[in-house]
């Protein structure tokens, strides 16, 4: 896939003849906190490109040590070590003309040496062909680490200026789009947050359909309202990644993706009842799981026949249950302390008019996200199809 107008061939280098590689400056922990700005892995997980005022830390240093570890304008920042294969050598590009940054030990920045268009390289970076290189070369036992020779030895294939240039503001138009799908995301989010407030601390309050107040709210603990229970053992290999004809009940575990949707199974143990995880770092998410499901061991679960096993509830559990983990180790939320914790109850027809609401916020949180996904997808195809 290419341009019209551009039929010179690609030409093939190596990294290591467009960038010249350091480690970054490692300092006391006295020394952060004041000072120069200071790129670190996060600056470079949350930012397609970085500017000065992008960059969230600062270090103390001299001058004579930044002007060792200089980060310019047209410079690309690597992550050096990740407890993932996946992320480690990821990259961003540094795009400020008029302030001079510098970065951490866990960084490694390729000074610009070659001819490239710095947005560009920074994509090329991001492309499959390259990323597999990278990954398959890291090591490590516990952290996957990428060292300078490694990140030297990449081969990836250049066009000219002129069309790097039209590539680079070809994806950052898509970039652009992205971005304003990540607020439209983000503000209703704030939106749903604030109703939720305003709701579960009553200061937000709905009449049934004849007009009247409904009842007070009743404060009860977790185990006089519901049986309380846990999901089962399930090998992942078992399930499916789609819903079909065999694997159509949906199996939800402590995973962090799809709302913890981990794929689907050839059978359920429940229906319309409240999950919640128990163990990990995700222990004390709280949802609500409409239908029949299967959940696994690590799934905590409320079952409730008389209506109270819903959004509402779902959500009012979720708004206090982080306060009950235990942070000793492995974080945990067991059934004892679940049944333990004290909400306030609406009644059921104000649960539903509750739910209700929140349902129809989740639905429109759902289509921007599928939308940003479907973006996003797009961009991952044209990064591997425009960089022939």
């Amino acid at each position: 896939m290419r341009f019209p107008g551009f039929e010179e061939e690609w030409k093939t280098k190596k990294l290591g003849d467009l960038l010249e590689f350091k480690n970054g400056i490692n300092a006391t922990k006295e020394q952060y906190g004041n000072g120069y700005k200071f790129i670190n892995v996060l600056d470079i997980l949350s930012n397609e490109f970085i500017t000065y005022d992008k960059i969230i830390g600062s270090v103390n240093v001299t001058n004579e040590i930044i002007n060792k570890f200089p980060v310019n304008y047209g410079d690309i920042l690597f992550q050096r070590s990740s407890e993932t294969r996946e992320e480690v050598g990821t990259t961003s590009v540094y795009l400020d003309k008029h302030k001079t940054a510098t970065f951490g030990g866990f960084v490694i920045r390729g000074k610009q040496i070659g001819e490239y268009e710095p947005i560009f390289l920074n994509k090329a970076l991001k492309t499959s062909f390259v990323r597999n290189q990278i990954t398959s070369k890291s090591g490590g036992s516990t952290r996957y680490n990428v060292g300078q020779e490694i990140l030297a030895s990449v081969t990836l294939s250049l066009p000219s200026i002129i069309e790097q240039q039209k590539i680079a503001s070809f994806l950052s138009l898509i970039d652009e789009r992205i971005t304003t799908q990540n607020k439209i995301i983000e503000e209703l989010e704030t939106l749903k947050t604030s109703i939720s407030k305003k709701i579960f601390s009553q200061n937000l309050r709905f009449k049934d359909n004849n007009g009247n107040e409904f009842s007070r709210w009743e404060f009860k603990e977790i185990g006089d309202v519901f049986t309380i229970t846990r999901g089962n053992v399930l090998s992942m290999s078992l399930l499916s990644n789609d819903k079909d004809n065999e694997n159509n009940y949906p199996v939800y575990s402590s995973q962090t993706k799809n709302k913890g949707l981990a794929g689907y199974y050839n059978n359920f143990i429940f229906e319309n009842a409240i999950t919640w995880t128990t163990d990990g770092a995700n222990a004390g998410d709280v949802n609500y799981r409409e239908g029949k499901f299967y959940c696994t061991n690590v799934c905590g679960v409320l079952l409730n026949s008389n209506g109270n096993a819903n959004h509402c509830i779902a959500e009012l559990i979720n708004s206090v249950s982080h306060k009950y983990v235990s942070y000793v180790g492995n974080p945990k939320l067991m059934n004892g302390t679940m049944s333990s914790i004290v909400i306030p109850f609406p009644s059921i027809q104000e649960q539903q008019k509750i739910s209700n609401i929140l349902v129809s916020l989740n639905t429109k949180i759902d289509i921007e996200n599928t939308f940003l996904q479907k973006l996003d997808n797009q961009k991952k195809y044209l990064l591997d199809n425009l960089f022939v």
